[in-house]
C-alpha cells in the first residue's frame, strides 16, 4: 500500500503506531525526532508524513515547514499526533501545513481510518 514515515520520540507511541499501519498493509519508516523525519522524508519521499508536535532537536511543526519548502516533498501530506488540543495548537498545525490533526490517545481504527482518507484524497 502506501509507504509512510512517522516521528514520535515516545518509542512505544511509535512502536504502536508503526504496528497499527503495518498491520493495516503500510510500509511504515519510524523516526525519532523532527530532525531525522525531516532528513528521512528528503531521502525516501514517502506517501504520507505522522509528525508528533513536540520532540527534540527538531518540532513536527518545524519538520513540517521545511518539508513544505522543498519541491520534492511540498505536496506530501501531514497528519500531527498531539496530546495538545487548544485551538491554538490546532491553527498552528494546519498553518504549518497540515492535513489533519490528531488528538492523543487515539484508537488503533481510528488512525487507519483517517489515514486511508487521507491517502485516497492523495
Amino acid at each position: 500500500m502506501a509507504k509512510i514515515l512517522i516521528a514520535d520520540d515516545e518509542r512505544d507511541i511509535r512502536d504502536l503506531i508503526a504496528f497499527t499501519l503495518g498491520f493495516a498493509g503500510h510500509e511504515v519508516i519510524p523516526t525519532a525526532n523532527g530532525e531525522e523525519a525531516y532528513q528521512t522524508a528528503l531521502k525516501v519521499i514517502p506517501d504520507l508524513i505522522l509528525l508528533d508536535v513536540r520532540m527534540p532537536r527538531m518540532t513536527g511543526y518545524e519538520a513540517c515547514r521545511e518539508l513544505k519548502k522543498h519541491d520534492s516533498t511540498k505536496d506530501i501530506p501531514v497528519i500531527f499526533l498531539s496530546a495538545k488540543g487548544q485551538e491554538s495548537e490546532v491553527r498552528t498545525g494546519i498553518e504549518a501545513g497540515a492535513d489533519e490533526y490528531i488528538l492523543k490517545p487515539f484508537s488503533p481504527d481510528q488512525l487507519t481510518e483517517r489515514v486511508r482518507t487521507i491517502l485516497a484524497r492523495k
